[in-house]
């Protein structure tokens, strides 16, 4: 299934590519440069622009298998170069991002499920907004109140871990309002169940049986949902990166699909299946950490 989804992601990234508007070669010969015949067939035999497109496919297809995506038309580059440079700030950002959405939800999962009616409706409440709220107006709101007003951290930029912090809470707030409201879902209904009561028999507190108990039959679903939005931030730091002003993964995929930056772009594309791979492969195996019952049906 490996082989089927990355082929597949390669595939329709090849014929999306294809059909985006514009003219390849005039990235190739420097932007708006006006370029004469000769350069301009030169360029397209280099790049096997003038191929058909089964046989620019099957060479695509052939070269990536090897890890080669070939050099991107923008920055005269390997394309896989190009990449590496751009990962380690959003994998910062993406991680902190991540982790501070599962503090929150945790924490607010725990001190409202199975509350007061009111409690929960203002969580609940809160949380709707958040997801409703598109991130990089969520960036806005933060730089004008923080950086602008206040001046506590700095308005753009990658330095320093003070140019991290409002870019990873405005990534993260949508992401935790939704793990929130699965988990306290989980909980709810875990709470609920006979192990619960048989629990509070035997002299466990509160605390203990949502942590220790209800929390873990909760993380199956919620488990999921993190493996979904951890492979998926890729679209939330484009507009993140953006909005701060921060190298990385998403600031390249926004000026590859502006040049029309086909090898770019392909390799992006590959980077973001087998990430989503990956760690659907590591929620199912914390499935079976967290859940005995999974690790008996396996044997």
């Amino acid at each position: 299934m490996i082989v089927a989804v990355l082929w597949g992601a390669a595939t329709i990234a090849f014929i999306a590519v294809k059909l985006i508007p514009g003219d390849p070669v005039a990235i190739l010969a420097g932007g708006e440069n006006v370029v004469d015949q000769a350069e301009r067939a030169a360029l397209v035999h280099q790049y096997g622009l003038d191929k058909p497109l089964a046989l620019q496919y099957a060479h695509y297809i052939g070269k990536a298998l090897s890890g080669d995506f070939g050099e991107s038309y923008q920055y005269r580059q390997p394309v896989s170069e190009v990449i590496y440079e751009a990962t380690g700030p959003t994998l910062q950002l993406a991680g902190s991002a991540i982790v501070l959405a599962l503090v929150l939800a945790i924490s607010v999962a725990l001190a409202t499920a199975g509350r007061r009616k009111g409690l929960t409706l203002l969580s609940s409440g809160v949380e709707l907004i958040l997801l409703s709220t598109p991130v990089y107006w969520i960036g806005i709101v933060l730089l004008t109140i923080f950086s602008f007003k206040l001046e506590w951290f700095p308005v753009t930029g990658n330095d320093g871990l003070s140019a991290l912090v409002l870019p990873a809470i405005a990534l993260s707030l949508p992401l935790a309002a939704l793990l929130s409201q699965v988990l306290r879902d989980g909980l709810e209904e875990a709470l609920s169940q006979p192990f619960s009561l048989t629990v509070r028999t035997r002299g466990v507190g509160e605390t203990v049986l949502r942590v220790k108990h209800g929390l873990r039959h909760a993380a199956l679903a919620a488990s999921t949902l993190t493996g979904t939005l951890l492979a998926g931030t890729l679209g939330g730091s484009i507009l993140t990166e953006t909005v701060f002003g921060r190298s990385g993964i998403g600031q390249i995929t926004l000026q590859a699909i502006k040049t029309r930056d086909m090898p770019l772009i392909l390799g992006l594309v590959m980077l973001s299946a087998l990430v989503f791979v990956i760690v659907n492969l590591l929620v199912d195996a914390f499935y079976l950490l967290i859940d005995p019952r999974l690790r008996r049906a396996s044997l």
